[in-house]
């Protein structure tokens, strides 16, 4: 090494006109290397500190705090009785009904992470008895004193949901810390879905027949009405079948006629003879008299006029009673068509219904599953290297800037 390498080179003043002096720059020394004098502890001291001390943290709470979760799971599709009718089949939409069911699957899904199948079964279960269970594990227990809002949260960690929208199943698996627990809350999960699914149907059946049971009840109370207008009408003319009675009341006034006519020829003869008897005579006349004013009575209740009694004549009867026999019978049809047409859409229904299936039962946790400490160590040591290496790259970088 020479000596002007040892020492810092200084550039011969010049003397400038104006006064003015220039030095050179001062020449750091070859054997002096910035980057190779920082001391590298300060990195050494970070992998410590942000990756062995996380990693040791995690390693002991996992295997000595963190209390163990049993798994329970269960499967079911939902189904659907939608039989194609006969011209379904011909016309060839009975593929209609699979788009609905996949749907309503969607639906439940949907549900079974809802609030509101969590409410339902925290008041069921107490679920919040239940995952608090643990007293040194605030990590993975809950904490009884949440909201609704936080137990949600909570039940979308413990309970799992898969759906193959292709093969329309869906499965779900629920965690608690006892294995009699997991099962209860699995088999809660599906007995409350079955029984959203059936009160869907139910809906859809009501929304089905609701127009049809309208129209069944409207043709119901206007047969009831001609009903009681036709007995209020035979109570009103004391009658219950006015043909009947026009029947016999022409019999009447037929036989009427027929003495009429043979006493009319018994007078005729009593006045043809040479020298009559005046009394007999007279009393033909009478009794043809009286049996011509019982044919005009008779004729007058048959016709419409005023007879003895304040009763209206046969032939208004006869006109107000078949008036309203053709409205019963009216009503009677449309009463008939509509409970048809009812008894089809309540068969239409049922034949929609929708139903789950389940293909595993709420099954029974041997051994504990979770949580998964190797797992969730492998996780914590990439997310602690990633994050060092993240910020031994930027200090680098800050250091190369200055």
């Amino acid at each position: 090494m020479t000596p002007q390498a040892a020492v810092p080179a200084i550039a011969q003043t010049q003397a400038d006109p104006s006064g003015v002096i220039a030095v050179a720059p001062q020449r750091a020394p070859d054997w002096y290397d910035p980057h190779k004098a920082r001391c590298p502890w300060g990195l050494g001291a970070g992998f410590v500190v942000y990756v062995l001390l996380p990693l040791a943290a995690t390693a002991w709470y996992l295997w000595s705090e963190a209390a163990d979760q049993y798994a329970a799971t269960t499967g079911f599709s939902v189904r659907a009785e939608d039989v194609g009718s006969a011209i379904e089949l011909l016309g060839g939409v009975a593929d209609l009904s699979g788009s609905s069911a996949r749907s309503d699957a969607d639906l439940l899904v949907a549900f079974i992470a809802s609030q509101d199948m969590v409410r339902t079964l925290d008041a069921r279960l107490d679920l919040r008895a239940r995952w608090s269970l643990p007293d040194n594990d605030p990590i993975f227990a809950f904490d009884p004193s949440g909201t609704i809002e936080d137990l949600t949260d909570y039940w979308q960690r413990m309970v799992r949901v898969t759906h193959d929208p292709g093969a329309g199943l869906i499965e779900v698996e629920a965690r608690a810390f006892a294995p009699d627990d997991a099962q209860m809350i699995a088999a809660a999960v599906f007995e409350e879905s079955s029984a959203r699914i059936n009160a869907l149907s139910a809906i859809a059946r009501t929304d089905t027949t609701r127009h049809a049971k309208r129209d069944l009840a409207e043709a119901e109370a206007r047969l009831a009405l001609a009903r009681t207008e036709l007995t209020a009408y035979r109570s009103a003319n004391q009658v219950v079948n006015p043909g009947t009675d026009v029947q016999g009341q022409m019999g009447v006034l037929a036989t009427l006629q027929q003495q009429l006519a043979d006493e009319v020829i018994r007078l005729d003869m009593l006045k043809s003879l040479r020298r009559p008897n005046r009394a007999r005579v007279e009393q033909a006349e009478q009794r043809v008299r009286v049996i011509e004013s019982r044919v005009a009575d008779e004729r007058s209740k048959i016709g419409g006029g005023e007879a003895e009694t304040s009763t209206e004549g046969y032939a208004t009867v006869v006109a107000g009673f078949e008036r309203l026999q053709v409205e019963r019978e009216i009503a009677e049809t449309a009463y008939g068509a509509a409970q048809v047409a009812y008894d089809v859409a309540v068969a239409e229904a049922r034949r929609q219904t929708r139903y789950l299936a389940a293909y595993s039962s709420p099954t029974v946790a041997e051994r504990a599953t979770y949580p998964d400490r190797p797992m969730l160590l492998g996780l914590t040591v990439f997310i602690a290297l990633f994050l060092w290496a993240v910020g031994a790259m930027v200090l680098q970088s800050l250091r190369d800037r200055r």
